[in-house]
């Protein structure tokens, strides 16, 4: 059959196109509107509990006082590795990206773990809660090999944000660090059909495991268009080298219409309604702990910027702040993309629940650009 010529339209990153209904969360960009469920974020962060958050993404209601009490006390039993997992995880790369290591990691947990039935929920939803509650223990579990420090195990007692910055340090967070953390995973929780999410949902289209649709989806964070930004504001900033630098550092990139790190979004016109969060506990973190250049470069940055692109609607995006945060606690920049999956696992997995309630595989078209027919040319006459 001749190749024939395609009149399907391209859509560049199927910007726009639908993918999938979901139930999930919900966002408009004009407005600047992000709600899970129908629960505004500014709502969340202010009166939720990462863990919380991670039930109503998972089971579309908010839980009562004793669904919550048993879903944390699962997560905190479902915490511990198996020894193959951490003797594997001790004997990578030293030098290895901590992103690598998670997506590795995940897939591993999954040669331990039994494959759930697809038909059961119940055993799908001990698969989700035994990733949610191993996701910050893989991370932490490399922070602590690739630094020559003995593992730490988890403590029962403190929850996932005060967990993870207990086994990476070794010592028990301050209350207000580990608030700031709680807050920043709810953030970074769920955004509807992102590029991690949409691998995550394709990969589960194939009835994958959820190891591995959580390992695919942690490649896709990798990328610093996506989930690696934040780790590119940080160095940013540090490159401007102070507020005083700011204004002839900025002329020169706007005159080259470069981009500037950590401002304007895929999908928000106004100032990321996260970035607002994130920015609030940010003032709380360096009024307690005090202020740094990088604090200061940053909002003088944001100044310069409203004052001369705001009106254009290019604001900060929730990684300008998150990183500048996630320093202060003491988490390494190459950290920052993990934390981000660390919460993203609860929308992950959210996202897979829902794809097996009505699964259809994806597979999308083509335009194909290539030559016509050929014939074929034997190799002595080439």
């Amino acid at each position: 059959m001749a190749i024939q010529e395609q009149t399907k339209e391209l859509v560049p990153g199927l910007a726009g196109v639908p993918a999938a209904e979901s139930a999930i969360s919900f966002i408009d960009g004009v407005a600047g509107v992000l709600a899970y469920r129908g629960y505004r974020i500014e709502t969340l962060s202010e009166e939720s509990t990462f863990e919380e958050t991670a039930w109503l993404l998972l089971h579309g209601e908010l839980p009562t006082r004793a669904e919550l009490d048993a879903f944390r006390a699962r997560l905190r039993g479902a915490r511990d590795l198996p020894a193959d997992v951490l003797a594997a995880i001790a004997a990578m790369p030293r030098g290895g990206h901590p992103m690598n290591a998670m997506q590795a990691g995940f897939a591993l947990l999954g040669m331990t773990e039994p494959r759930p039935d697809l038909d059961d929920d119940g055993e799908k939803l001990q698969a989700i809660e035994r990733l949610l509650a191993a996701a910050p223990v893989l991370v932490a579990a490399f922070q602590r090999a690739r630094t020559g420090q003995p593992y730490v195990a988890p403590d029962p007692d403190l929850d996932t944000a005060g967990n993870f910055l207990w086994m990476i340090n070794g010592e028990k967070p301050d209350e207000l660090a580990a608030r700031i953390l709680d807050v920043a995973l709810i953030l970074h929780a769920d955004h509807t059909m992102n590029a991690s999410t949409f691998a995550a949902r394709v990969v589960a289209s194939t009835e994958a495991d959820p190891y591995s649709v959580c390992s695919a989806a942690v490649g896709a964070l990798h990328g610093p268009l996506h989930g690696g930004a934040n780790e590119r504001v940080l160095k940013q900033l540090s490159e401007i080298g102070g507020a005083e630098n700011v204004g002839s550092w900025l002329e020169e990139k706007l005159a080259s219409k470069s981009k500037v790190m950590g401002f304007g979004h895929r999908v928000y016109k106004v100032k990321d309604p996260r970035a607002h969060n994130i920015q609030a506990l940010m003032r709380e973190l360096f009024a307690k702990l005090g202020s740094t250049p990088i604090y200061d470069t940053a909002l003088e940055l944001e100044r310069q910027m409203e004052a001369r692109v705001g009106s254009k609607g290019i604001a900060p995006n929730v990684d300008y702040f998150s990183g500048i945060v996630y320093q202060k606690l003491g988490i390494p920049t190459d950290l920052f993309t993990p934390v981000f999956g660390i919460a993203r696992t609860a929308g992950w997995l959210a996202h897979w629940r829902e794809q097996m309630q009505d699964n259809k595989l994806f597979r999308p078209a083509q335009v194909y650009v290539g030559s016509p027919d050929r014939d074929y040319v034997p190799i002595d006459r080439r």
